[in-house]
């Protein structure tokens, strides 16, 4: 039993760092697309966010998807940066367009803001919540680069107060400033967010030029800080700017559990 317990100790910490390369590669991506500072001043997420399309499963970060793909109603998974992070119980999902890398209007459309949301297993629920806006799909005008679609997730807490004009559901899809939607409704600490990039026919617009994400340098920094615990964790490694797959992390996950499983038949043979 002792040796059990020793071999669980053993594989868990691989299983934290994991969730800790993922958030490192969004921390990356929202950087490299410019979305930090477009939309965001900082950005410091708690937890990852999978999101999932019926017809397409889970998107990673930047991903690109047309119009039809992005058109379901997506499902989103919280995963939290570690045990000792309290994500809280009530929360605020939202979805905005972001345009396209360059852009940084206070303006931005919004396509779902759904407030009162609660975690069943992980997941967002919206049993009991209000959507001021129901989910409407990306519709980015034709001819323009490939606009930054937003998925966010917000602490809500006792405090917070829907602002004058967004108390009430069944709003459409529209323009508002969401800085100042923030700020007036008291919402919490950022939970979490993702973003995908949908584009309709061919450019005419010239974009501004974004770098990749260095997977090496963030999984030499996943190395150094692995160690340390906290939801804000910058240690990771994800793909490039449209894969977001933590290979790094993978590779460390599938060697744990072949010990692991070597480990144990030592034991009982």
């Amino acid at each position: 039993m002792f040796a059990l317990a020793a071999l669980s100790l053993t594989v868990l910490p691989f299983v934290s760092a994991d969730t800790a390369l993922d958030l490192a590669g969004i921390k990356a991506h929202f950087t490299q697309s410019k979305i930090v500072p477009d939309l965001f001043e900082s950005f410091n997420p708690e937890a990852v966010l999978t999101v999932n399309f019926p017809g397409v499963g889970d998107i990673t970060p930047g991903q690109t998807l047309t119009q039809a793909e992005a058109g379901g109603y997506p499902s989103i998974k919280v995963t939290a940066a570690n045990s000792s992070v309290d994500l809280g119980s009530t929360f605020t999902v939202a979805m905005v367009d972001a345009s396209y890398v360059g852009q940084d209007d206070d303006d931005v459309t919004r396509h779902w803001l759904m407030n009162g949301c609660t975690l069943s297993d992980g997941t967002i629920s919206n049993s009991s919540a209000t959507s001021i806006t129901e989910y409407g799909g990306p519709a980015p005008p034709e001819g323009e680069p490939a606009h930054r679609y937003v998925i966010a997730v917000y602490q809500q807490p006792d405090s917070f107060s829907a602002p004058e004009g967004f108390n009430q559901a069944n709003m459409g899809i529209s323009t508002f400033d969401f800085e100042d939607y923030l700020t007036n409704s008291k919402l919490g600490a950022l939970v979490g967010a993702t973003y995908m990039t949908v584009q309709t026919g061919e450019a005419t617009t010239s974009v501004e030029a974004t770098s990749s994400v260095d997977s090496q340098t963030l999984s030499a920094a996943s190395q150094t800080g692995s160690s340390s615990s906290g939801a804000s964790a910058t240690t990771g490694a994800s793909g490039s700017s449209s894969s977001g797959a933590p290979d790094g992390a993978s590779a460390l996950t599938a060697s744990s559990a072949a010990v692991a499983l070597g480990f144990l038949g030592f034991l009982f043979a």
